[in-house]
């Protein structure tokens, strides 16, 4: 029993004392083209000192520290660590688990374990910063994931957390039990005054974001149908907006999206019936839309669709639809795909459909980088590569602003001046 956790113990003092070494390192970046988060640049090389980028541009006008170990990277592009603008750590495929047997059978141990791997896996994946929009039943336990990574017990990436999403009383799930039986939900119920106190105590919590559900499945016939109203909602902003945190809310249905963008949050979650008058109040707010499209094609191909041979079902012509009438508005569009509804360390997939639906390579990319950074207030840390921001840096094989497709090509991925290989 002792030799297998001795090794065990080793690895992680190694892994540890990796983390110590590069973290004093510099570094003289030489990729073929270097993607700062704006534009294409060839010819560009990229300084890194510790956890800094210190320098970017063409090499005959920098000071290139001549200490610096040179990494020459051909064939290769260099873009800022990407960014996962909607991600569930604590969820896993709903083709492996549904979603109520998760939130009801899976214990909060086992769920964590299985989060300290999609972090990782997350991470070298190229995504250096994760917006993870709700723990999905298990309390704060991202709160606590996020506190691992941040004192390098493991690896993942940086991450904004919101806690227990908020949801209106009666209208979230799991469902269909008994109703003597107390079922624990998937987020927390409130409503009216109450919405303030329940938003204090996330904040309270940990909470960096607070994320409610401006509309959910509680029509008559099971359909989506508005939950709060637009004055509860302003309760939610006003409260959250008052400690510096955003409101960000999922909305699917038109009257919810509208209901929204007039509470005034930060961005909406997926859209999908979103029109084209809510998308110009939407821009007029400057309110960004997260479409999240691989979900939906997610859990297409789980109840059957073959996606290399069947026509797209009505649910994703719509999707594509809606999306493409965002793009059309003006709407900011983040890049994130409720990963956790599809697996982790496969965020990539988001990027690839938002080029299959109309956006252009090099637009998908600031999406991912520098739009998610702003949108998301980190643009004075991450998102570019830029002197003075965090050293969070992806290294792919390949020219994703001609094919995206390449980010999946990774070589390496930095983060905070460490690399991983």
């Amino acid at each position: 029993m002792k030799k297998p956790f001795a090794k065990t113990t080793l690895a992680a003092v190694g892994f540890l004392l990796v983390i110590a070494v590069h973290a004093q390192q510099k570094y003289i970046l030489e990729p073929d083209r270097v993607f700062d988060g704006e534009q294409l640049h060839s010819g560009w090389v990229v300084v890194v000192t510790g956890d800094k980028i210190t320098a970017a541009g063409v090499p005959s006008q920098l000071n290139l520290p001549p200490e610096a170990t040179t990494l020459k990277l051909p064939g290769c592009t260099l873009l800022p660590g990407l960014i996962e603008g909607h991600s569930h750590l604590l969820l896993h495929p709903y083709n492996e688990t549904p979603w109520d047997d998760q939130v009801l059978k899976e214990s909060d141990a086992l769920r964590v374990a299985r989060a300290t791997v999609h972090a990782e896996k997350t991470l070298r994946a190229g995504f250096t910063t994760t917006r993870d929009l709700g723990s999905e039943g298990a309390g704060y336990a991202d709160v606590g994931l996020k506190q691992a990574i941040n004192q390098n017990i493991i690896p993942g990436p940086r991450m904004l957390v919101a806690g227990r999403a908020i949801v209106a009383t009666g209208s979230y799930g799991p469902k269909g039990f008994d109703t003597d039986f107390t079922v624990m939900l998937g987020a927390e119920q409130a409503d009216g005054p109450n919405l303030i106190q329940v938003v204090r105590d996330q904040i309270g919590k940990g909470a960096d974001i607070v994320k409610v559900y401006a509309d959910y499945r509680w029509g008559l016939k099971e359909e989506a149908q508005p939950t709060f109203s637009v004055e509860e909602l302003k309760l939610v902003v006003e409260t959250a907006k008052s400690s510096g945190r955003p409101v960000v809310a999922h909305a699917v249905t038109a009257e919810g999206m509208r209901r929204a963008a007039v509470a005034g949050v930060e961005t909406i979650e997926h859209g999908d019936n979103g029109t084209p008058e809510v998308f110009r109040l939407m821009k007029e707010k400057g309110i960004a839309l997260c479409p999240t499209l691989a979900a939906g094609a997610s859990i297409a191909q789980y109840r059957g669709w073959k996606k290399d041979s069947q026509p797209e079902p009505e649910r994703l012509v719509q999707k594509r639809q809606t999306f493409q009438e965002a793009l059309k508005a003006g709407v900011v569009i983040c890049a994130g795909g409720d990963v956790g509804v599809f697996a982790h360390g496969q965020n990539a997939y988001e990027l690839e459909l938002m080029v299959a639906y109309g956006m252009n390579p090099l637009e998908v990319l600031r999406s991912a980088t520098s739009v998610n950074a702003k949108v998301f207030h980190l643009d004075k840390e991450v998102g570019r590569i830029k002197e003075n921001l965090k050293a969070d840096i992806l290294v792919v094989k390949g020219d994703p602003s001609k094919n995206i497709s390449d980010l999946r090509q990774v070589k390496w991925v930095m983060k905070d001046g460490v690399l991983y290989e």
